[in-house]
């Protein structure tokens, strides 16, 4: 058996006015195509396109939680920065005790930074189906 090659090898170079960008690119966010090109391909080839079926409140609350999500990780990162450098101030016995109880209320922090991006990524699955 032969195996047939299914990768796009072939360039079409398009100039638009920037109208005609405009109305593609509108026609474009209003589908459920995740690129553009893939959007032209199906316009061009007579392909069906899946007008948006999605709700816009949604994808406006997906896309704040994917920033709050790069946050909570940045926040992570910088708790652990904290620690390490406290880690080094051992000579020190009153800093004994604090990074103790802040080992403790760190990991809770964790977990629950852990439970909301597990939160937010099972939610974004649900919206990228």
């Amino acid at each position: 058996m032969s195996e047939q090659n299914n990768n796009r090898t072939k360039w079409l170079h398009l100039r638009l006015k920037p109208e005609e960008y405009t109305k593609l690119q509108k026609g474009f966010k209003k589908t459920t195509c995740r690129k553009l090109s893939e959007y032209a391909r199906k316009i061009l080839l007579g392909k069906p396109v899946v007008a948006t079926y999605r709700n816009q409140s949604l994808d406006d609350f997906m896309s704040e939680m994917m920033q709050l999500r790069g946050e909570l990780n940045s926040i992570g990162n910088n708790v652990n920065q904290a620690v390490k450098k406290l880690h080094t101030l051992h000579q020190i016995s009153e800093f004994r005790s604090w990074i103790i109880t802040y080992e403790l209320e760190k990991e809770i922090l964790s977990n629950k930074v852990e439970e909301i991006k597990n939160r937010i990524n099972k939610i974004a699955d649900q919206w990228l189906q």
